[in-house]
């Protein structure tokens, strides 16, 4: 991974041109933009990245750090879609490691777009016997896993995402573990408004300390996974 510059943060102009492509989601209005696109958006996260790497290997070793695979395209696969729009609104970088089917595997997230940004980890499309293994390493350690989670919702105020069964899975576990138990995916993430952390370079070391914090759990879905 190549950046010539340190990462000191996102500016002013990194969310105005997520709030401009918004209303001008067209070639013409990207191409005219497309120098404040590389030096306010893809630049900082280019240098994001590199900022982070150090604390990302900490946490896991085996991580694709390669920045083609970690900061997400601009341009959409219109394809088959039935919006036609070129270009994104939004952008995030993914640490995962290399796998066949990266649904099937963990992986951190932090994304921005114009009046946001985002970050957690978990598993965000995991097939049914991913998860259906994950509930049983739940029923089988159950004091580890709440050891490993509890602090992340009551303490690090991470929110629980996921979509849930509509009808409940039939198992023999105390109330806390439920709303752990009963998910088709599993995800911690938080969501924010943009805010004075974005634009200095203790942005960096502030996500890589909340990656850190979900360590434990990430090792637990790892365990699962592998």
């Amino acid at each position: 991974m190549k950046s010539n510059e340190k990462f000191t943060g996102f500016t002013k102009e990194t969310f105005d041109f997520f709030a401009g492509l918004k209303e001008n989601n067209h070639k013409p209005w990207f191409e005219e933009h497309k120098p404040v696109y590389e030096r306010e958006v893809l630049q900082p996260l280019k240098a994001l990245v590199l900022a982070m790497t150090p604390a990302m290997y900490s946490i896991d070793s085996q991580m694709d750090f390669r920045s083609k695979r970690i900061i997400s395209r601009i341009y959409r696969d219109i394809r088959f879609s039935n919006d036609k729009t070129p270009y994104k609104t939004n952008m995030w970088i993914t640490f995962q490691r290399v796998v066949q089917n990266w649904e099937n595997f963990p992986g951190f997230y932090m994304e921005i777009c114009a009046d946001s940004y985002q970050y957690g980890m978990g598993l965000y499309l995991a097939k049914k016997n991913i998860m259906d293994e994950y509930r049983s390493k739940m029923e089988y350690e159950t004091e580890h896993f709440r050891r490993t989670t509890e602090d992340l919702i009551t303490k690090h105020n991470f929110v629980l995402g996921g979509d849930e069964y509509k009808r409940p899975i039939n198992n023999l576990l105390p109330d806390y573990f439920q709303t752990w138990y009963q998910r088709k995916s599993i995800y911690l993430y938080k969501v924010c408004p943009i805010g004075n952390e974005l634009f200095n370079e203790g942005f960096a070391k502030h996500l890589s300390d909340e990656f850190a914090s979900l360590q434990p759990f990430y090792d637990f879905l790892v365990d699962v996974c592998i």
